[in-house]
């Protein structure tokens, strides 16, 4: 059998579900049961009726799977599948923050750990963010981490001042200005959309700002048929697939010139074969103590609630 073949049948075997993030390779995408973005995901992961969920993402992703589904086995290709942005926000610096600044709501941004998750009192995605923004009386004052782009954008779209930490996606950082600008001379009927973690030079240039799944509906939904996108390059592979006719150019980065497009190095980390790995030997499993799980599940939840 090949191996897409026998992941087919390990899957059904053992009552397994594939779940996959928008940023993984496309042969993953293809195999997996559902492709999302952080939300679609986490909304999955809390209705899923299998007894192994298999994410194909990165670290923090298969954690929120596993806080929502604490009795089930989650198993992750690769446990090296980290996430700069998560990386960026350290628990106890991040609680010295909190301490330093009393009296704020802690929306976090939902890449981050469970550590962080756990001292906070609600979580977002880029699809609902400014929903759960927005839930929060206007005269309380809130801290939004990790992302600084995320926060900046949401403060300029929801009116809010945001104390904001300062950390950052290192892909979404990677996109060249100057090379957006020369690329969009050569194509200007091109529509140029961008995820808002991206620095805010690159969103004034975006006739569309959302999440991964928000640009691929935009994709969709839109009469012209050429895009540039600034989001990790995975996207296409599902853009494509969903909107067939049009002609989709990934944003260039800043440093790389062998390829036009920004890539997550730790997305590329799983692969097929390690995907049937974990699935035959069930590891690397995702497990979490449970006095964080017990408080980091309460913001993941108010958010799929404010979400539904």
């Amino acid at each position: 059998m090949t191996l897409i073949e026998k992941i087919t049948t390990l899957k059904k075997e053992k009552n397994a579900v594939i779940l996959a993030h928008y940023y993984q390779d496309k042969e993953i995408q293809d195999i997996a049961d559902f492709v999302g973005d952080s939300l679609e995901l986490s909304k999955r992961a809390a209705e899923s009726t299998a007894d192994i969920i298999v994410f194909s993402g990165v670290h923090f992703m298969a954690e929120t799977a596993k806080l929502l589904n604490p009795s089930k086995t989650v198993v992750l290709p690769d446990v090296k599948a980290g996430c700069s942005l998560a990386d960026s926000c350290p628990p106890k610096k991040f609680q010295e923050f909190i301490n330093a600044n009393p009296d704020h709501t802690v929306i976090t941004y939902i890449n981050c750990s469970a550590e962080i998750k756990a001292i906070s009192d609600l979580v977002c995605t880029s699809s609902n963010a400014v929903k759960i923004i927005e839930s929060v009386p206007k005269e309380k004052p809130i801290i939004f981490a990790p992302d600084k782009n995320l926060g900046k954008y949401l403060a300029q779209k929801t009116g809010r001042d945001l104390l904001l930490w300062d950390g950052s996606c290192i892909v979404h950082e990677a996109f060249s200005i100057e090379k957006l600008l020369e690329l969009h001379k050569k194509h200007p009927d091109a529509v140029i959309i961008a995820h808002p973690e991206s620095e805010a030079h690159i969103l004034k240039t975006a006739s569309y700002i959302g999440s991964t799944s928000g640009m691929i509906s935009y994709v969709k939904e839109h009469p012209k048929n050429k895009f540039i996108v600034a989001t990790e390059a995975g996207i296409l592979h599902k853009m494509q697939q969903e909107a067939p006719n049009t002609i989709l150019i990934p944003a260039p980065s800043k440093v790389d010139n062998t390829c036009a497009c920004s890539e997550c190095a730790y997305m590329r980390i799983n692969t097929l074969q390690k995907l049937y790995d974990c699935l035959k030997n069930e590891s690397p499993k995702i497990e979490i103590p449970s006095n964080i799980r017990e408080k980091a599940v309460i913001p993941i939840q108010k958010m799929l609630t404010l979400s539904a």
